[in-house]
């Protein structure tokens, strides 16, 4: 199995392309939009109307710098760090300066000093610059690569308890088959050790819990049917390890065992636009709930996805009276950043 090596964004000068960050960004300079307005008002009655006189001048200054950023984000992230922010500052600075002189030469505006919001905009872009250097500080590659090594390891013994099961399961009765899904055991052995900054490819990851179902199959036989629809994908798509496995072991566990004539699993990979998104669905029965095991192997994933990749992923559960359907949506990456 290939891997690519990755340790999720930690970079302290943002990356301006990112979804969560971009979220950030317009909520935090909203708000000191809101706390100067608030300053300037001579009265609470008066601080509404201050906010929106300034979020008109705000929000358009706001889309541009992002958008120019989004698109300068690999140029200034190859920069030393001050050296960037300062490239980052100065950029804002000099949009605030062209907008308050084009507000000018159409007649809007007070005709007040053109150095007030230039340094108001420097200054909100110097105090959220801070704030992602101290949240990229707070996720360092080594905390983070400890925390993801914390979450794979309460992944690993459930199934790899349940896969040893099956193995034993066969031994007497089946030996030839038992030796098969000893091979297939030691693959899924190396998938969970398998060092969690790295990614692995989409191909590697289906593989994988195609081996997984093939040994929940030599347990439950006929009772476990499998239907796997797979459209159009990058096959090397790197993905975070052991995304796939555990939904399918909450599928078997909780839709295919408590009912006696078994069920069908369902699962569904397909590239919608920028987007990854995968999803499995498994039959509900009277006899098999949802519990508490369910609830934390789905914690543990949207944990994951979130270090990953922020706000930029995300995992939806469906819960009718008949399917359970976990869907999980991720960004599109050729290459890991």
């Amino acid at each position: 199995m290939t891997s690519i090596r990755h340790f999720p964004a930690t970079h302290p000068l943002p990356d301006w392309r990112n979804f969560g960050v971009m979220l950030r960004v317009l909520l935090g300079a909203n708000l000191l939009a809101l706390a100067v307005a608030f300053v300037q008002s001579p009265g609470i009655a008066d601080w509404t109307a201050r906010y929106v006189e300034m979020a008109a001048l705000v929000e358009p200054l706001l889309l541009l710098v992002l958008g120019l950023l989004a698109g300068l984000r690999n140029p200034l992230r190859a920069l030393p760090l001050r050296l960037g922010q300062a490239c980052v500052v100065a950029l804002v600075a000099g949009l605030a300066f062209a907008q308050h002189l084009f507000w000018q030469s159409l007649g809007f505006g007070d005709g007040g000093n053109p150095l007030r919001p230039v340094l108001l905009a420097a200054a909100a872009a110097v105090l959220l610059l801070s704030y992602f250097e101290l949240r990229a500080r707070a996720f360092s590659p080594a905390q983070t690569e400890a925390r993801l090594a914390a979450l794979n390891a309460r992944i690993r013994p459930h199934f790899l308890f349940n896969s040893l099961n099956a193995v034993l399961s066969l031994i007497r009765a089946r030996p030839q088959q038992a030796e098969m899904a000893l091979e297939a055991l030691s693959d899924l052995f190396r998938a969970a050790m398998r060092d969690p900054g790295e990614l692995v490819s989409l191909t590697d990851e289906i593989a994988l819990g195609k081996q997984y179902l093939e040994l929940e199959k030599l347990r439950l036989g006929e009772r476990l049917a499998v239907d796997w629809q797979i459209g159009v994908i990058f096959p090397a798509q790197p993905i975070p390890p052991l995304m796939l496995q555990p939904l399918l072991e909450n599928a078997v566990y909780h839709g295919i065992e408590p009912a006696p004539e078994g069920g069908i699993i369902r699962i569904a990979i397909a590239r919608r636009g920028d987007e990854l998104h995968i999803a499995i669905a498994n039959p509900t029965t009277a006899n098999g709930q949802h519990g508490n095991g369910n609830n934390i192997a789905l914690a543990n994933i949207r944990e994951r996805l979130a270090l990953y990749y922020d706000l930029e992923a995300r995992l939806e559960i469906d819960a009718g009276e008949k399917n359970y359907e976990v869907r999980i949506i991720l960004p599109c990456r050729k290459t890991s950043r």
